[in-house]
Formats: structure tokens, C-alpha cells, sequence
């Protein structure tokens, strides 16, 4: 019993972390244009305001609002839509140290 459990619980891990695995997605057409945002007030000095961008979800751009986010060490450099040979493609904002 306690081997069935414990293969159990390893392909339960190997399975989540497999659907964890995001693919990339091509979209055919480029997004729109960046809607301006107004920033609510500045939380403080450890806060950098990390700025609005299109998702494609269910066939669709859909605008994610910015938001203030916890300053981390290095700089923010916002996410952008790349164009490819395949399509259009998300890279997600990231801290650079």
C-alpha cells in the first residue's frame, strides 16, 4: 500500500508540474495600442508602478490594468508583444538585477 502511494503521489507531482509548462502562444494579429493609464497614488517610495498591457485570451486582446508592485533590487523591464515569423508574442515584464 505504501508503494501505491508513493508512485501515486509521484505522478501527481510529474503531472502538475507538466501542466505547470506554459506553450507559446502565437497570435495573428498585433495588439492594439497601449491605453494611457492614470496612476492611483503613489504608495510609497518601495513601490514601482508597473504599467497596463493587452492579454490574448479566448480569441481576444483584453487590457490588463497597471497596478503598483513591491520593488524588487534592479530595474522593472515592462512586458511587450514581439513580433515573430509565427505571430505576435507575449514576453512578461521582469525585474533585471
Amino acid at each position: 500500500m505504501k508503494k501505491f502511494l508513493l508512485a501515486l503521489l509521484i505522478i501527481t507531482i510529474l503531472v502538475a508540474f507538466l501542466f505547470s509548462c506554459a506553450a507559446t502562444v502565437y497570435v495573428p494579429k498585433p495588439p492594439p495600442p497601449l491605453k494611457e493609464e492614470i496612476k492611483p497614488p503613489h504608495p510609497g517610495s518601495k513601490a514601482v508602478w508597473v504599467g497596463g498591457h493587452w492579454k490574448w485570451s479566448h480569441g481576444q486582446y483584453v487590457w490588463i490594468p497597471g497596478h503598483w508592485e513591491k520593488k524588487h533590487k534592479g530595474n522593472w523591464v515592462p512586458g511587450h508583444w514581439k513580433k515573430t515569423p509565427r505571430g505576435w508574442v507575449w514576453k512578461k515584464g521582469h525585474w533585471r538585477p
